[in-house]
């Protein structure tokens, strides 16, 4: 049987709004192909995680990725197997969970207790620009192991990078800012490697440049620009997510600062509600079949990890925030080989650090208009604001 095709949906509308549009295909059409997106959309929780956790069947190597013109290589995003592994584990012992206990905490405590310092009482400020966006890029650079990337630097360079990997329009113009991203962040790494400061050992770079057995330099580069593509969005829009859910529910924001305990469970509920990251896609390697429909091979799937999160069949109203949620696993940080390599690092950032410390210091903070707050994204998504008033 061949799968449906929706010709109406646009990219305009998965940016501005897909969740109606994932509760509509949940129901009426779980397997669906958006000419839009030039994909096939898989949103139903059972179907996107058994494709996750088959990588042999659905490849990560998606030939049609906007992802490999953005970042000048292709990254071990877009590998599997050992090839994939070979990438992956140079990197990933920077972020384990050890180092980010033993090194880490002490430099991200630093830096949040500064940023929150600089933070001005009683007046509105826009919590992205003041808090979120910087806090995240500085963390991030120093985990890296290119402190002397400036935080505007770090942030501008991976909303590019976001914007070129998700140019599935093929816009000229978000290819010439990546072109020119990528040239600043390869003399930043230059850079870096030469000066070295006090925690370079410990760093994602660090750590490449250093093993006995190094990968090659152009994909330790690679490996950098993923993190910073990828590495600032998650901490940074799950911190506002979360605020965002706690102050629009004040019975959750009162049994949280009651029970510190709970931040934890109020970052997971955050990444599950809105996913930073909502949409994978994987290469079919062989003729298959999804929920009766037949996919041929060659073709490509796109996993929406934002659909699953909110699918009936595994959530009660899904679409709801709610850091009492009986059922608190969720597809936000992935399944199967690619699971996100940071998710132990955006924890510790945000909720064993940021958010306590944020509340300890302005427990009657206040979100005086949440119609304000405006929400973007489809290959990434998160508040683009968040006005709020710290007292």
């Amino acid at each position: 049987m061949m799968y449906p095709t929706d010709e109406n949906i646009t990219i305009d509308q998965l940016v501005l709004d897909p969740y109606p549009i994932y509760r509509r295909l949940r129901a009426e059409s779980p397997v669906v192909s958006v000419p839009a997106v030039g994909r096939i959309l898989i949103t139903k929780a059972a179907d996107t995680q058994k494709i996750k956790m088959n990588p042999e069947l659905f490849s990560s190597d998606d030939p049609n990725t906007p992802m490999e013109r953005a970042f000048g290589a292709k990254t071990l995003m877009r590998r599997d197997g050992e090839d994939h592994m070979r990438l992956r584990q140079a990197m990933m012992p920077s972020m384990s969970p050890g180092q980010v206990k033993r090194v880490w905490s002490e430099q991200i405590e630093s830096v949040a207790t500064e940023y929150i310092d600089r933070l001005p009482k009683g007046r509105k400020i826009d919590f992205f620009t003041e808090f979120a966006g910087p806090f995240s890029a500085r963390c991030v650079a120093i985990v890296l192991g290119i402190p002397s990337a400036s935080d505007a630097d770090i942030q501008r360079w991976s909303q590019v990078l976001i914007d070129g990997a998700g140019n599935f329009g093929g816009i000229p113009e978000l290819f010439e800012k990546t072109d020119d991203a990528n040239r600043e962040m390869d003399e930043c790494i230059a850079h870096s490697i030469k000066t070295r400061d006090s925690t370079f050992e410990f760093s994602a770079l660090g750590i490449q440049t250093s093993a006995a057995d190094p990968i090659e330099y152009e994909h330790i580069v690679s490996n950098i620009k993923i993190a910073i593509g990828g590495g600032i969005n998650e901490p940074r829009d799950s911190i506002m997510t979360t605020l965002f859910g706690l102050l629009t529910n004040l019975d959750q924001r009162d049994a949280i600062i009651e029970k510190p305990e709970l931040f934890g469970q109020a970052f997971e509920e955050s990444v599950r509600w809105v996913a930073p990251i909502q949409v994978s896609s994987r290469r079919v390697t062989d003729n298959t079949q999804i929920r009766g429909f037949d996919i041929p091979k060659g073709k490509v799937v796109m996993t929406i990890q934002a659909s699953a999160n909110h699918d009936e069949d595994v959530y009660e109203d899904g679409h709801k925030f709610n850091i009492f949620r009986k059922n608190k696993r969720h597809q936000a940080f992935g399944n199967g080989p690619h699971f996100c390599m940071g998710t132990h690092l955006s924890r510790r950032m945000i909720a064993d650090i940021a958010l306590p410390m944020l509340f300890d210091r302005f427990p009657n903070m206040e979100l005086p208009d949440p119609s304000e707050v405006k929400w973007r994204g489809f290959g990434f998504r998160g508040p683009i604001n968040l006005p709020l008033v710290l007292n």
